[in-house]
């Protein structure tokens, strides 16, 4: 879809890789406090940013701890979306 891999649950994408970055889909409600995170940025693979959605850098997943934080960050987000 995207030239990336992606993670799934329930149908719904939650992380992927671009790139060499992150993308996170936060939700809506993370979104704003998402943003305010180091190494954190719009995602904006179209060209326009798509709420809801981060980039995240290298720097930003560096440990094992950054890496979990934000898995389950987006896995509470889909976990709220009815199944596909």
């Amino acid at each position: 879809m995207f030239g990336g891999l992606c993670l799934l649950c329930r149908g719904h994408m939650f992380l992927g890789i671009v790139n060499n970055e992150l993308m996170a889909r936060v939700g809506p409600q993370n979104y704003p406090h998402a943003l305010q995170q180091p190494h954190v940025r719009q995602m904006d693979f179209t060209g326009k940013p798509m709420k809801g959605y981060v980039f995240i850098s290298n720097e930003g997943i560096a440990s094992d701890q950054q890496l979990e934080h934000w898995s389950e960050l987006c896995l509470h987000f889909v976990d709220t979306l009815p199944a596909k």
